[in-house]
């Protein structure tokens, strides 16, 4: 492990830069305050005063195998020496290599893969197929989502980060997913949420014709919006819904997918095909910037005479493949997606559960893998939120002390809305993995302040 030393005056320039000059995502510029990174190696990163964090966040819930992985950054050296780019058009070993390695570990028949840049340009694409392949134009998603931030991505998603971008015409329609937890269908257990999940499915499905519904897309575990694992026979009933009707069901593995629950995909929890599958993130760590929509037998049919009106300059592009490549023979080899199954059973999940026994303020431990969310409570009894659905500013203050708490003490925090999720990289070691707890331990009495 690298050791960080501290270099202040290089990192007061980077900030100055960045200040003068860069546009932040999602971000009210004036507000804002980058940490200035100096470097990163497995799971951790360093700041250029010489402090080191542990990423319990993966970045974006992407670096799967952490930070500076030697095999990838090789890869990535090798290509650029190789062949740095080439249109989507040609053939070229990487893309070819990435694309069999893909269809290798995908479910069923989804054998073709079109590359794209990220996870909303997949997003795109799989209900531009769904939607020519049916001939209809509407598309379904839950409201508890996320699902990117291009055009019909982010008309998809359901949280809040939807609302200034929609335009009411997208053809884009909104239904409730399973949640026991918080169920809006009053159920009592995990079974009764299955059921009457299904049911206002298909009763929204045929309400709206299900003749003009070209596609269902879900997140096989939803991600940002809370970590929401399915129940027993949710993605089985959904499947059978689509059949039943003809409608293309499209699962986003965006973030869920290459190792992050303990399996290559998701949904491989459940044994469920889907007619297309999105992903990115972490087929490749994110080194490069790479997604893609994995395609069933029937679809790709539909595209054999017909061309497919959609293309990207850099599709499949060589050093994006390369890295993935490399990433995907990596955790074959190191048994990377097992070990987040491991350190999902015997360290986060047991740890995570320890701590709601001593935290008034978790409502609810719920994961798999290396993907797991606690729900922050003001009161158990009640459930209510520890702050308001999308709170801002001074509602917002218990989580935004959570995750100073976790920073000052070196642990780097995902935080949405009033969940605190533990998303280290797929190799975390146990012993990173404990560290992390006991830190998240010590902040979480922050958030027991705010109970009542």
């Amino acid at each position: 492990m690298s050791i960080p030393t501290a270099d202040s005056a290089a990192g007061q320039a980077v900030k100055a830069a960045d200040r003068a000059h860069v546009f932040h995502s999602w971000s009210a510029q004036a507000l804002i305050d980058p940490l200035a990174v100096a470097g990163a190696e497995g799971s951790y990163f360093w700041d250029y005063e010489g402090n080191r964090y542990l990423d319990f966040s993966s970045q974006l819930v992407n670096t799967n195998i952490g930070h500076q992985h030697p095999k990838v950054v090789a890869a990535i050296r090798e290509q650029a020496a190789k062949l740095c780019t080439v249109a989507p058009g040609f053939a070229v070993e990487s893309r070819s290599e990435a694309a069999r390695l893909i269809a290798e570990r995908t479910p069923g028949d989804l054998d073709k893969i079109f590359f794209t840049n990220g996870g909303a340009e997949a997003v795109e694409n799989a209900i531009r197929m769904a939607r020519l392949h049916t001939g209809r134009q509407k598309v379904m998603s839950t409201y508890r989502s996320y699902h990117g931030a291009t055009a019909n991505a982010i008309a998809l998603t359901g949280d809040p980060r939807r609302w200034a971008s929609e335009t009411g015409v997208s053809g884009v329609l909104h239904f409730w997913g399973p949640y026991a937890y918080r169920s809006p269908f009053h159920s009592e257990n995990e079974t009764q949420e299955c059921e009457r999940a299904l049911a206002h499915l298909e009763e929204t499905v045929a309400f709206e014709g299900p003749h003009t519904i070209a596609a269902i897309i879900l997140e096989s575990v939803v991600g940002t919006a809370g970590i929401l694992i399915p129940p027993a026979g949710y993605l089985a009933g959904v499947r059978e819904i689509c059949d039943r009707y003809g409608i293309v069901f499209i699962l986003d593995e965006v973030m869920a997918g290459f190792g992050r629950t303990g399996e290559w995909f998701a949904v491989d929890h459940w044994g469920v095909t889907p007619d297309l599958l999105t992903f990115a993130k972490g087929v490749n760590s994110g080194y490069v910037p790479l997604g893609g929509v994995a395609i069933n037998a029937e679809i790709a049919a539909t595209f054999g005479e017909r061309p497919f009106p959609g293309g990207l300059t850099y599709s499949g592009h060589p050093l994006a493949c390369a890295s993935a490549v490399a990433t995907i023979n990596a955790m074959a080899e190191e048994g990377i997606v097992e070990n987040a199954k491991h350190i999902g059973e015997t360290v986060l999940g047991p740890g995570l559960r320890e701590l709601a026994e001593r935290h008034p303020s978790i409502g609810e431990v719920r994961g798999l893998g290396v993907f797991w969310a606690l729900d922050l409570v003001k009161n158990r009894e009640t459930r209510e939120p520890l702050v308001p659905y999308n709170a801002a500013g001074a509602a917002n203050a218990p989580m935004a002390e959570l995750g100073a708490a976790c920073k000052q003490r070196g642990l780097w925090p995902f935080i949405n809305m009033n969940r605190f999720h533990v998303v280290p990289p797929c190799n975390v070691t146990e012993q990173e993995a404990k560290s992390g707890l006991a830190i998240l331990d010590e902040a979480l009495s922050v958030a027991d302040a705010h109970t009542v």
